[in-house]
């Protein structure tokens, strides 16, 4: 998979799990492509050492799931550490 490929699968990635998760996450679309790039990463590295294989192709089914499972836990973290801050 290519690089842009992989920014694409990312954005889209991101924006599954932002609509999985409950409740308001802070950040906008450079954010959510980020988070959901790391994310893809994350889920190709668990797939990887699970399955005995990472990300192998955008069209794969497999693919999309590991990189949603990895924005997922990303975008938990992610929350866990932003969400708790207040405004002064």
């Amino acid at each position: 998979m290519g690089f842009l490929g992989f920014l694409i699968l990312g954005l889209f990635a991101g924006a599954i799990a932002k609509a999985l998760i409950p409740g308001r996450q802070g950040g906008g679309i450079l954010i959510t492509m980020l988070l959901g790039v790391i994310g893809a990463i994350l889920g190709g590295w668990i797939g990887g050492l699970i399955f005995g294989g990472g990300l192998q192709e955008f069209f794969s089914i497999r693919t999309w799931i590991l990189a949603i499972v990895g924005s997922v836990i990303v975008l938990l973290i992610y929350g866990a550490l932003v969400g708790n801050r207040r405004r002064v």
